[in-house]
């Protein structure tokens, strides 16, 4: 298999993994995440994962509904490491190398986070998933995924989400926006398209990594962008 990049960082969304439920993990959804990423190992891929928590508990939500609002990005970020052990472990059962890492100390669950031995890991062909976002409140794991993306200089950023790319307005509410092939960041400042948090955006046009937008819930879509395939949106400098 030719694949495109050699080291991705992958952002899947956590209310992705709810799959067809409204709440917590569908074990369909998460065994056809680890088949392509096992795939995509197996192909000699140095792959770094950020998971979202939202299919668990939202920060911003949990403040909205009178949380202490530190209280509750924390609370996010273990949900985030609820979902990085359940990939790890779905993972495994492919035959994958992988290891949880942690922005937070938590050993025994996670390794505690470091660029040196993540790096490490990648290079020797392991599956490495950074949970935790960034460790602090206020952030999202947008933002944690560009960071994580930039420290293990990884060639993209691709952000996994539940719609097919970058389109001039939300196409769930207007029928008349189109897509975008490829698009700079600057444009999406000056268009104030929301692919992603202002932090998050910013860090990737500073530091140069590009991003990749794309349907993650369609099954076979990251091993057909990985081949170079035209299925989402490309966001450069």
């Amino acid at each position: 298999m030719m694949t495109k990049y050699k080291r991705i960082l992958l952002k899947l969304s956590g209310e992705s993994l709810m799959g067809t439920q409204q709440h917590g993990i569908d074990h369909e959804r998460l065994n056809d995440y680890a088949e392509e990423i096992a795939a995509l190992a197996n192909a000699g891929v140095q792959v770094g994962i950020v998971i979202g928590g939202g299919n668990i508990f939202r920060g911003l939500s949990g403040a909205a509904k009178g949380f202490d609002r530190v209280k509750g990005d924390q609370m996010g970020m273990l949900a985030t490491v609820i979902n990085s052990l359940a990939l790890n472990s779905a993972l495994k059962n492919y035959g994958i190398v992988s290891r949880v890492m942690t922005s937070i100390r938590m050993e025994p669950i996670g390794e505690y986070y470091s660029k040196e031995k993540a790096v490490e890991a990648l290079n020797r062909g392991e599956v490495v998933i950074i949970s935790g976002g960034t460790g602090n409140p206020y952030f999202t794991t947008d933002t944690a995924s560009a960071l994580r993306g930039i420290e293990t200089e990884a060639d993209v950023m691709l952000k996994g989400t539940r719609v097919d790319g970058i389109y001039t307005a939300d196409p769930e509410k207007d029928p008349t926006a189109t897509k975008f092939d490829t698009i700079s960041f600057d444009e999406i400042y000056k268009r104030n398209l929301r692919i992603m948090d202002l932090t998050a955006t910013t860090m990737c046009k500073e530091n140069n990594l590009p991003v990749f937008v794309f349907n993650m819930d369609q099954k076979g879509n990251l091993l057909k962008v990985m081949a170079g395939d035209n299925i989402g949106t490309y966001v450069h400098r």
